[in-house]
């Protein structure tokens, strides 16, 4: 199921934004979203994310113009895309009751008796289970601790464990890891892969070029209002086709 924004035209007051741009998230690949600082990655996102409409233009679910269905068919799409922000937030509760939050909120109530049925019955329901979630994270064995003892790394973690726990289709993921160590950095990109490999579609916006290089199959680079271009990983670092591209992956300042 591709998510895609089309000929997307979104401001706030009198401040454009973008005015007329496009991506789309297929199944089972990574597409990355480089850009200076206030840009609009995180607009993008968001609006891919459902959780704001576009001035112009549309999000498309598999063809489907999202804001022109009911809304009921519209919480069904949003019930399908998961989201990791670049602030964490998680509950004063245990690490398993942080992952499974996501599972108790985005699931319709059909859903959940459907799954409750299938387990009854011991058949595969296709969820991912929360444990599971956290194994992909590498907290598999913190799943009693308190949430509020993790260091930053690890609450950024249980957060895109807690994306994963109900078998998104799409993962949108907001500059993940600008503020974590090496380590937590490798585990989360590694995750990302996983998912990717799972048949997830991943858009990252990141500051990080060589994170994208390492994760992505495709590059968006945003810049003024809108994406000025979009291609292979490869292509885009090495044989860039606009030249602003090429000043802006070397440092300079490009606006």
């Amino acid at each position: 199921m591709t998510l895609a924004a089309r000929d997307v035209h979104h401001g706030y007051g009198d401040d454009p934004v973008f005015d007329g741009t496009s991506l789309s998230v297929s199944p089972g690949e990574v597409v990355a979203i480089i850009g200076p600082s206030g840009v609009g990655k995180s607009t993008l996102l968001r609006l891919l994310a459902l959780f704001d409409r576009p001035d112009g233009g549309t999000v498309e679910y598999d063809g489907e113009d999202v804001w022109n269905a009911s809304e009921r068919r519209r919480l069904a799409y949003r019930r399908r895309i998961g989201m990791v922000f670049q602030e964490t937030s998680l509950f004063d509760a245990s690490v398993r009751r942080n992952a499974e939050y996501g599972l108790r909120v985005r699931k319709s109530w059909p859903d959940r008796l459907r799954d409750e049925l299938r387990g009854f019955l011991g058949r595969t329901n296709g969820t991912v289970d929360a444990v599971e979630a956290l194994e992909t994270v590498g907290l598999a064995e913190k799943v009693d601790q308190d949430a509020a003892s993790l260091s930053g790394g690890e609450a950024q973690r249980v957060a895109f464990a807690r994306a994963l726990a109900y078998d998104p289709e799409v993962l949108l993921l907001d500059e993940p890891t600008s503020d974590l160590d090496p380590r937590n950095t490798a585990v989360l990109e590694d995750a990302v892969l996983q998912a990717k490999n799972s048949g997830i579609g991943v858009a990252i916006a990141t500051h990080d070029m060589h994170q994208a290089e390492r994760v992505a199959d495709r590059v968006a680079v945003l810049l003024g209002t809108g994406i000025i271009e979009i291609g292979e990983t490869e292509t885009v670092f090495d044989d860039p086709a606009d030249d602003r591209t090429r000043k802006f992956i070397d440092g300079e300042l490009v606006y």
